[in-house]
């Protein structure tokens, strides 16, 4: 019976290379091979989904997995019927779909016909999956690592059936991985809803398997087909992959030639249209004439280079990409000197070389630091699985977590993070077209979530309450402050200003735990204004999901969609879709749509939210934004972008004049950044510690906590109180009162 069947998730997924002609004898060592490795890993168990279940009727239970070295386990039985799955895009929701459990694997579609024909919307294998049950929703969890699967059934009797069924099957199914381990490499649970797969036969796989061992299986319908049929198919399927790249190849090859033809065309232009100007003194030409071919040698030789990720796919949007830069500066070929210094001047400062607005406002480039004192250490000691299993769907705000887990960065600076490319605000700050300036506006929108693609493995020190961080950037022409101003709920407010905006927001997140994975839903609204225009725009943010939390290689990503609003005008509105990698063969792509009163679409931006974002349609779209490059080993350095690098940096001049609540003064996360690991856990829980006495003595003096620079709006959000800045001056906060947090 289900409730005799012991488990645990197997700690690790077992795989091996393909299994080729062997003997009867190597087949049995390599049985051996595989059990003798499940019941070594049993000692780990705790890495997956290990711990008794206890039903408790409003908490999550995990499901076990196998334990030990596995045995004989009776085939299940076959098991289907509708279920409400939960949409994470692009409509959130519960809907109805038709699933299969058989072997293992959990398929689904719309309806049973659409399976029938092969109209998948997708396949779990159960087996790799922590699984999570909660009796009083009657709801089913699924993290499969690239996805969780969330699933609710309405009846309580057809809720325990299906409990039961999914327990059985996972058993089975990995003892059957336990068994067979090279046969888990012929299943890929992770397909697109447009390509059906249905899992083969574990004789069908192994003959495959040692017809052609070094050649991955196209999954398809292969169960109770014939080897012949397979064979035809691959050999099509071969030849279609040979023209694919030989397209692929040739359509290269052009645009390089159209690049190149390009680019001679734009320097002729600008060096007639330099020539034609008269100078009113040599120097100044001289001078001007440099500073133009300099930033021109820099984007033509930008324009030519493809910047892509490790993780992207050739592809002709991609590919494209090449020609949107080369088009972007051929436009200003036959533009007057001044016309050509200012197009490019304002593309060279929000594309990749961020220096060189620092240039042109006269702050000395090499002033902040390029680097951290310390590279990043080790966590690999550390058992996320022991702090975070009994934590499954609960808000993880509230658990300690080790310092070797956190970067040196608090959450109030990740906020500041967001303004890195504050320069696409003051563009839209001097755009007069309500449509052209709600593309800015989007894009910067999208911009900061750039720095998260390299940050998966770190999470930010959890602010004090009380705690402060200000920002000041003369050469992007802002300043920002920002003050932890509730610890339970945790919410975090911020303010920036200068001569072209205002930004400010109010955060609060859910942060919610799978088994592998990790979703963050932010609460909250971002807010910019821009006074010299009187608009107010306002927008949400989206589902950010960190996969792998346990083993492998972590990697983020954002789901959801953004919409901003202009508060003072209804004249158009934006609409920012980040496509989820479960409904798309590429990842991190982004689409988005400027509408006008009538929903008509007036302009389209579309690219990827850690590269670039492009306006129009191809192949005539404008580069609007790209990310700025990494900084050298970056990957030992927590994966921060230059900005992040410089916004712990506490020189000698600015410290007198912070308060003692700012961040940079924060002795545990100054410590880990110097690389000081057992002082920095000493110190992390002296504070927290510190944290919990304060507010113990707040309740039985039934005070509350009174944030010193932000205030509660009539729509209970967190606003500037606008002290900040005239208390720093006068009379100086070292002539002030504050708490001690650390």
């Amino acid at each position: 019976t289900s409730s005799e069947e012991k488990s645990s998730s197997m700690s690790q997924k077992i795989s091996s290379p393909s299994r080729s002609n062997s003997s009867s004898s190597s087949k049995h060592d390599s049985r051996q091979v595989s059990k003798e490795a499940v019941c070594a890993y049993a000692n780990f168990c705790e890495l997956r989904s290990v711990f008794v279940c206890v039903c408790i009727q409003d908490s999550w239970e995990i499901v076990e997995g196998l334990r030990g070295c596995g045995g004989n386990i009776q085939d299940p039985e076959r098991q289907e019927g509708y279920m409400l799955k939960k949409r994470k895009w692009p409509m959130k929701g519960w809907h109805k779909r038709y699933f299969i459990l058989d072997k293992g694997i959990l398929k689904y579609a719309k309806s049973s016909t659409d399976i029938e024909k092969g109209k998948l919307h997708g396949c779990i294998d159960v087996g790799l999956s922590v699984m999570a049950i909660k009796n009083k929703t009657k709801c089913i969890d699924l993290d499969a690592e690239e996805n969780i699967y969330h699933l609710k059934i309405k009846s309580q009797e057809l809720f325990d059936e299906w409990v039961s069924k999914l327990r059985h099957h996972r058993l089975y199914r990995q003892n059957e991985i336990s068994m067979f381990p090279q046969e888990k490499a012929l299943f890929s649970p992770h397909c697109s809803p447009s390509s059906p797969v249905i899992f083969a036969e574990s004789q069908t796989s192994r003959k495959v398997t040692q017809l052609s061992p070094h050649t991955p299986l196209v999954l398809g319908q292969v169960q109770n087909m014939d080897l012949n049929f397979v064979i035809a198919v691959h050999s099509s399927m071969k030849s279609a992959l040979g023209s694919l790249t030989a397209e692929k190849d040739r359509l290269r090859q052009m645009l390089e030639q159209e690049t190149s033809s390009a680019s001679s065309t734009q320097i002729v232009g600008l060096k007639s249209a330099l020539a034609s100007v008269r100078p009113t003194h040599t120097h100044t030409h001289t001078h001007t004439h440099t500073t133009i071919f300099n930033l021109l040698s820099v984007d033509c030789a930008r324009s030519l280079v493809h910047q892509t990720s490790d993780d992207s796919q050739t592809s002709i949007t991609e590919s494209m990409s090449e020609f949107f830069d080369a088009q972007e500066v051929l436009v200003s070929a036959s533009s007057s000197e001044n016309e050509v210094r200012t197009l490019l001047v304002s593309c060279h400062t929000v594309s990749q070389n961020g220096s060189s607005s620092i240039e042109q406002n006269g702050a000395p480039q090499g002033r902040r630091r390029a680097t951290l004192p310390s590279p990043c250490p080790s966590a690999s000691t550390i058992s996320l699985w022991n702090i975070l299993k009994n934590n499954i769907g609960k808000d993880l705000s509230k658990v300690a977590m080790p310092v070797q887990l956190n970067e040196p960065l608090n959450t109030l600076q990740r906020l500041c993070e967001e303004l890195e490319y504050s320069e696409l605000l003051d563009r839209a700050a001097l755009t007069q077209d309500p449509f052209e300036r709600m593309v800015y506006i989007a894009t910067f929108a999208v911009s900061g979530y750039a720095a998260s693609y390299y940050r998966a493995g770190g999470k930010p020190f959890n602010p004090l309450l009380g705690e402060t961080y200000e920002c000041e950037r003369p050469e992007k022409g802002f300043r920002f402050i920002a003050e932890q101003v509730s610890h339970h709920p945790p919410i975090s407010a911020c303010h920036a200003d200068s001569k072209n905006f205002i930004f400010w927001q109010d955060m609060r997140w859910k942060n919610k735990f799978w088994g592998k994975s990790m979703e963050i839903v932010p609460v909250g609204t971002t807010h910019v204004v821009l006074p010299g225009l009187g608009d107010h725009y306002e927008w949400n943010k989206v589902t950010s999901c960190i996969h792998n939390i346990m083993s492998g290689q972590r990697w983020i990503e954002h789901y959801g969609e953004l919409s901003i609003k202009n508060a003072k005008s209804n004249i158009c509105q934006c609409k920012v879709t980040f496509k989820a990698k479960y409904w798309n063969s590429s990842v991190n792509e982004v689409d988005g749509s400027v509408l006008d009163q009538k929903g008509k679409v007036i302009h389209k931006l579309f690219g990827k939210w850690h590269e670039s974002i492009y306006w129009g349609n191809p192949p005539t779209a404008t580069c609007v934004w790209r990310a700025n490059p990494m900084p050298p080993e970056h990957e030992q350095y927590y994966g921060f972008t230059k900005f992040a690098l410089e916004l712990n940096e506490l020189d000698a001049q600015t410290k007198p004049l912070l308060p003692p609540t700012d961040t940079r003064l924060r002795l545990d996360q100054r410590l880990l950044e110097e690389g000081n690991v057992e002082e920095a856990e000493i110190q992390k829980q002296r504070i927290e510690q510190m944290q919990r006495d304060r507010r113990k003595v707040l309740e039985e003096n039934d005070m509350e906590h009174e944030p010193r620079f932000f205030q509660k709006s009539t729509d209970d959000t967190w606003i500037s109180n606008n002290t900040y800045w005239d208390l720093r001056k006068e009379p100086g906060f070292s002539n002030l009162d504050f708490p001690v947090l650390w």
